[in-house]
């Protein structure tokens, strides 16, 4: 062996064990944090990574994100936004992927009014009382009739608990909930029942979103759509997302 390639492979191994010291120490400031976020906040962390600004972590919480400086020492909430891109939204393209996996294991809980001829697939934090939420849901054949299966999740407005929850509880509980939910959105009272739909999940998954009104849209991609949108309007903004 020459050297030159002694001491070159000498460094290499040497690299190693910082390489690897270096790693643990990642992990261990970030566990640090995350502990720290919890106990301070209250909030429960499902992903924490590197943000596009240098030095900060984004962490996606069940309170939407929030950064943080890599000592833990502060942080702020908000979104980030590219200058040099259109403005393009740093923080809600982050949450793209991590929106459609966490909407999987909801699936079984949702509220399906499935177009015959389905094209789209686009699912809809709701609130039985609120305006644009009865204003959409009536119009419930317009959509399905452009090929568009909506798929219901329950955001009560008023928090948990509070008697808006109360309502929604019973509508997912309902022998015919499709049903149950077009009553409560013409304003009629639905018996109370009781099953093991968890009414306060759905709503702390919209938190986690970054809902903060309804109807709130979750597109395939994991794009957030705030607000109503009639059929044909809502028709183009899935078109523009393919």
């Amino acid at each position: 062996m020459k050297l030159a390639q002694f001491f070159s492979l000498i460094a290499g191994l040497a690299l190693v064990p910082m390489a690897m010291s270096a790693t643990a120490t990642d992990n261990t400031n970030e566990t640090k944090i995350k502990q720290k976020l919890q106990d301070t906040l209250g909030v429960s962390i499902s992903l924490m990574q590197d943000s596009p600004v240098e030095g900060l972590y984004q962490v996606l919480t069940d309170r939407g994100v929030i950064y943080v400086t890599k000592d833990g020492g502060k942080i702020f909430h908000g979104n980030l936004y590219d200058l040099d891109n259109d403005m393009k939204n740093l923080t809600e393209a982050a949450l793209l992927g991590p929106r459609v996996t966490m909407l999987k294991p909801f699936e079984k809980d949702m509220l399906v009014y499935k177009a015959k001829n389905e094209k789209h697939v686009v699912t809809i934090f709701t609130d039985v009382d609120c305006g644009y939420c009865r204003k959409l849901h009536a119009q419930m054949q317009g959509y399905n009739d452009l090929g568009i299966t909506i798929r219901y999740l329950a955001f009560p407005r008023a928090g948990i608990p509070s008697a808006n929850a109360d309502e929604m509880q019973a509508v997912w509980c309902a022998k015919d909930p499709l049903k149950a939910m077009t009553d409560a959105k013409s304003g009629e009272n639905v018996k109370a029942a009781s099953c093991n739909i968890d009414i306060e999940k759905q709503y702390r998954l919209g938190m986690a979103f970054g809902v903060s009104g309804t109807p709130a849209l979750i597109l395939k991609d994991g794009t957030l759509v705030p607000g109503y949108q009639q059929p044909s309007d809502l028709l183009r903004t899935l078109e523009a997302h393919l």
